[in-house]
């Protein structure tokens, strides 16, 4: 089958378009004491992200023949949760960046305590977002109950914290290739693995399509953090917007680290050959998963 990647694009496009002003919905200014607060929120939130999470979970949706209305939600408040992840990171305290996608850090631009404020109302608001949707629906809430713990695991300390704590006690440190491993899949592949199992649990599919779409969901995850260091390592300062090899400074755990460029180059194409091959298990309109898959490995960026 010829996959027309175009129209693709286009649809992409437009998904983002959707998102941003769903985003936008959520965190309008108010004049008020907390103006501040929001002003920092829209700050990093509108910084220029490609919406790769809240794109896998809107495709997963297409897949699952979902509605877009019934998932954008879920989709809004993972990116949320991202982007507090990346406002915290960014803190001297943890990775002590200046720049974010070619622009001033949120600490660099509103201080350190309304950037750590920042994060944490993103935290919060995701999860109010979510729950507000869920109650108004009429039925089944065990599966908007489903979704949204899939999202908390993957943001707790079973996931995304839990790798960034292995990051942080591991730096300067020889670690082994599992530990590794594990430090990736928790602390990025996680919540991209939530961006489409959280979906898959709010659709009436079977259970084996659900733990199939996980798998597929924390291989991309992977094989993206797995791109994330080869970029560290061989990207453009000016497309990343960010200063790069600062991993390696920081003695940061990294595959190019342990396998080498080549090799960890090698490792990613394959653990997206698996994904996509998972795909290929599931019935239904999977070109902008399958597309997105291609893009994780073939960034730049």
């Amino acid at each position: 089958m010829s996959l027309n990647f175009n129209n693709i694009k286009k649809e992409i496009t437009n998904l983002r378009n959707l998102i941003n002003k769903e985003l936008n919905k959520y965190l309008s200014q108010k004049k008020d004491y907390a103006f501040i607060i929001i002003k920092a929120m829209r700050y990093s939130i509108f910084a220029g992200g490609k919406r790769l999470r809240p794109l896998l979970s809107l495709f997963t949706a297409k897949l699952l023949n979902l509605r877009y209305e019934k998932v954008l939600p879920f989709a809004c408040a993972i990116e949320m949760i991202h982007t507090y992840s990346l406002i915290h990171d960014d803190l001297p305290a943890m990775d002590n960046d200046d720049f974010r996608r070619g622009k001033l850090t949120s600490h660099k631009k509103f201080g350190e305590a309304i950037a750590i404020l920042a994060g944490d109302a993103l935290l919060n608001y995701a999860f109010e977002i979510m729950l507000r949707f869920s109650l108004k629906q009429k039925n089944n809430h065990k599966k908007f109950l489903r979704a949204i713990y899939e999202i908390a695991n993957a943001a707790g300390i079973k996931g995304m914290i839990s790798g960034q704590v292995v990051d942080i006690i591991s730096e300067n440190k020889k670690i082994s290739k599992n530990k590794l491993k594990f430090l990736h899949l928790h602390k990025t592949a996680a919540l991209i693995r939530a961006s489409v199992s959280s979906i898959a649990e709010l659709s009436n599919s079977t259970n084996k399509t659900k733990n199939l779409l996980k798998i597929f969901g924390e291989k991309i995850g992977l094989a993206f953090q797995i791109m994330d260091d080869i970029l560290d390592e061989t990207g453009n300062e000016k497309q990343m917007g960010k200063k790069l090899k600062k991993d390696r400074e920081k003695g940061k755990l990294t595959y190019p680290g342990i396998y080498g460029l080549s090799k960890s180059k090698k490792i990613a194409y394959n653990i997206i050959l698996e994904a996509k091959n998972i795909l290929s298990k599931i019935n239904g309109n999977k070109i902008g998963l399958l597309y997105i898959s291609d893009y994780v490995v073939n960034r730049i960026t």
